[in-house]
């Protein structure tokens, strides 16, 4: 249930054409982003904003989720949800979300914070034997790996609601209204359940014609979703808005995952992933190119979604840019702050 993973590429790894498509934005993921409209010229630096979340984010992290008794379980919760090489990607699309809409960012780091536990959770059940069985994650070992399949199952277990209670405990009401948080709480359940990460889980394990659709959406742009939605109901976004978010949200995490597939495949001199997890990508189903036209229309989608929000000026900027980020990985997240 990955939204972001672990990738130091050259931008020039995965080109996908950009000769189908007419933007009003033109927007360069680079550490220093220049964007264009059809009346001025912005520059956004992607990398220092994203970087500047990540130290806050970590540090609050961190403070969530100490160390006490039983001992073993919050070693084990901590191993997650501090692990070295995060990208922290759906909480700092819950910030950017919120302060599009006028939010203040302290509002929302608590909910930014709990879609980091409950996305560490995800990764911790993702990654067990039963599961996709695998024993390493971020180039590191997965959590089972190194507590067990016992105490990872119980680290998981625990994330889950420790997201939902660091919302209500540490949201500040003067910031956010109180129908907001119930909000955010409800979006999140949704997106983990049986409806959501479960269901794609669920569907990835048993197969089935046609299913690839079905489990990148709900395994992958599941977490991009919610986290663009929590932000916008933080910062007071309308209903329309939210569902221009949702669809925005789902296309970013897909389109995250494919271009790691497709990453992947070119690293590995266009071999698939082999056996194991053969028709659960794109790249295995169809191939690189198609994988690759994918990408490119993912990336349409979730900048069109983005177009009733120019209303909103600079604000918008962070937003364009994770979609270019994601598809092109211009840069080399520094997560070591």
């Amino acid at each position: 249930m990955v939204f972001s993973m672990v990738m130091s590429c050259s931008p020039n790894l995965c080109s996908l054409p950009r000769s189908r498509m007419v933007l009003q934005k033109t927007i360069r993921c680079s550490s220093s982003s220049s964007v264009s409209t059809a009346s001025e010229s912005v520059k956004f630096d992607l990398k220092t904003y994203w970087t500047t979340l990540i130290r806050d984010i970590n540090q609050k992290l961190d403070e969530a989720v100490p160390v006490k008794y039983p001992n073993q379980i919050y070693e084990a919760m901590r191993y997650s949800v501090l692990a070295k090489g995060a990208k922290r990607s759906p909480p700092i699309m819950c910030v950017a979300a919120c302060e599009l809409f006028g939010g203040d960012r302290l509002g929302a780091y608590p909910t930014a914070c709990a879609l980091e536990m409950v996305h560490a959770a995800s990764l911790i059940h993702d990654d067990l034997p039963c599961m996709d069985d695998d024993p390493t994650r971020r180039g590191m070992p997965a959590n089972h790996t190194v507590f067990g399949v016992d105490m990872a199952i119980l680290a998981g277990d625990a994330l889950f609601p420790l997201g939902f209670q660091h919302i209500v405990s540490h949201t500040p009401t003067d910031l956010v209204p109180e129908d907001r948080v119930l909000q955010v709480i409800t979006e999140i359940a949704r997106s983990v359940g049986s409806t959501g990460m479960a269901a794609g889980q669920f569907l990835d394990l048993e197969g089935g014609p046609n299913a690839i659709d079905f489990v990148q959406e709900k395994k992958y742009g599941e977490m991009g979703e919610c986290s663009a939605v929590c932000g916008g109901i933080l910062g007071g976004a309308s209903d329309e808005e939210i569902q221009h978010l949702r669809k925005y949200g789902r296309a970013v995490g897909v389109l995250y995952r494919v271009v790691d597939d497709i990453l992947q495949a070119k690293e590995n001199d266009d071999k698939t992933e082999g056996k194991k997890n053969k028709g659960k990508s794109y790249v295995s189903v169809y191939g690189v190119e198609k994988a690759m036209e994918v990408a490119e229309d993912l990336r349409t989608q979730a900048k069109r979604e983005l177009d009733g929000f120019e209303k909103y000026g600079d604000k918008v900027m962070p937003l364009y840019s994770f979609v270019d980020y994601a598809a092109d990985r211009g840069f080399t997240i520094d997560t070591q702050v």
